[in-house]
């Protein structure tokens, strides 16, 4: 019953930050784009999540952040699956949820601007590397502050605050994808895979980094484990 309630609370988290990622670039489009906005409106929804949901899931919301708390032993396999499968789910819901309140056509020109694709002259090999440094920057807020026991207890603020950041450097060269099952859910809806590997190679690899660097070599190994490891 744990595990039904964190995944049914990963799906929900997920849907959540899919739909205010469209609906932020609709209104940006219908005024003039700014990028600080959309930023904005990811982080602060990523915030309020986390801080609502991370008694009960963790708060994760992307399958590269669940990646890289399994990398640094900090979530066991049958979680990974259940959370990640949630999250993708979410994803696609969230795309739904879209496309029923702003129309078809504004996904197919949503897509590009949020997740799934490149800025012209910006190359692929560029693209991985910038997903991957900018998830690497979410996973690592996101064990210093919600799984390292050491760190600063301020519910989702941190983890949104470098979301926000991420997107705010990002948004212009590939979108920000830096979620996977975010990606995903805008792609299906929206029918638009141009340059879709970038959004799986870079967030993982930012997350494997991610995992490594702070989940085997930073954090203590006999500090305790989060209360949604089970």
């Amino acid at each position: 019953m744990k595990e039904l309630k964190a995944w049914l609370a990963e799906l929900i988290g997920t849907l959540a930050l899919v739909f205010v990622s469209v609906g932020a670039v609709y209104n940006a489009n219908h005024q003039h784009f700014d990028w600080l906005g959309v930023a904005l409106a990811q982080g602060l929804v990523v915030v309020v999540m986390v801080s609502a949901a991370g008694a009960i899931s963790g708060g994760h919301f992307n399958p590269a952040v669940t990646f890289g708390l399994l990398v640094g032993g900090k979530i066991g396999l049958r979680q990974v699956v259940g959370h990640v499968v949630s999250q993708f789910i979410g994803g696609v819901l969230g795309g739904l949820l879209s496309l029923v309140i702003f129309k078809a056509a504004v996904i197919s020109t949503a897509t590009p601007d949020i997740a799934v694709d490149l800025t012209p002259a910006f190359g692929r090999g560029h693209a991985i590397l910038t997903e991957a440094a900018l998830t690497f920057l979410w996973v690592f807020v996101y064990y210093g502050t919600v799984v390292d026991p050491r760190g600063p207890k301020l519910g989702g603020l941190p983890v949104g605050l470098s979301v926000a950041a991420a997107v705010l450097l990002g948004g212009p060269l590939t979108g920000a994808g830096i979620n996977p099952a975010r990606v995903f859910g805008l792609a299906l809806c929206g029918a638009h895979w141009t340059n879709h590997s970038v959004y799986w190679f870079g967030p993982i690899l930012g997350a494997l980094l991610a995992g490594i660097v702070y989940g085997r070599l930073l954090i203590h190994p006999d500090l305790p484990q989060p209360p949604f490891k089970r």
